[in-house]
């Protein structure tokens, strides 16, 4: 029996989150907030679901209106057509359905750095609220050259002086 996009996406969902479908299902619904991804290729897959249905209705329609050595009637044609149509149309949306759960899939890898490292992500923000950059330990940060005013350095070159 030949895979089906709706088989596609699920093993495409389960290898990306490494749960069995059931697990993230009840993820998806219970904890949406936790991770939008997962409740974005849900929804798309759930919406596969329905356009897989669909495919497998209008296939077998066609079939019995199509069988071997049966001449269709002319009203059949018709509906042979409409078939055809609305077959093509499911199968349109089903690979959309499932480019969509791809893409899903793709953002989740490319954010999956960022998931494993939230302690890296806090001190970077820190250090870009902050203005400074972070140095390392026992070393004195870069500061720029501070040149005293004209005064103070005279000032401070007469005390240094007679010191």
């Amino acid at each position: 029996m030949p895979t089906t996009r709706l088989d596609q996406a699920t093993a495409m969902i389960e290898k990306t989150w490494g749960q069995p479908l059931e697990a993230l299902e009840v993820l998806a619904v219970r904890r949406p907030s936790e991770d939008p991804l997962l409740r974005a290729a849900m929804h798309t897959r759930t919406a596969l679901a329905i356009t897989d249905n669909a495919v497998t209705v209008h296939q077998d329609r066609l079939h019995a209106l199509s069988q071997r050595g049966y001449v269709p009637d002319f009203y059949e044609l018709d509906q042979i057509a409409e078939s055809a149509v609305s077959l093509h149309v499911a199968h349109a949306e089903s690979r959309a359905y499932l480019q969509t759960i791809r893409r899903v899939v793709e953002a989740r890898e490319a954010a999956a750095p960022e998931a494993e490292a939230p302690a890296v992500r806090l001190a970077q923000a820190a250090v870009a609220r902050s203005g400074q950059t972070p140095h390392a330990p026992g070393r004195v940060p870069n500061h720029p050259l501070r040149r005293p005013s004209p005064a103070t350095g005279a000032r401070h070159g007469a005390t240094s002086l007679n010191g």
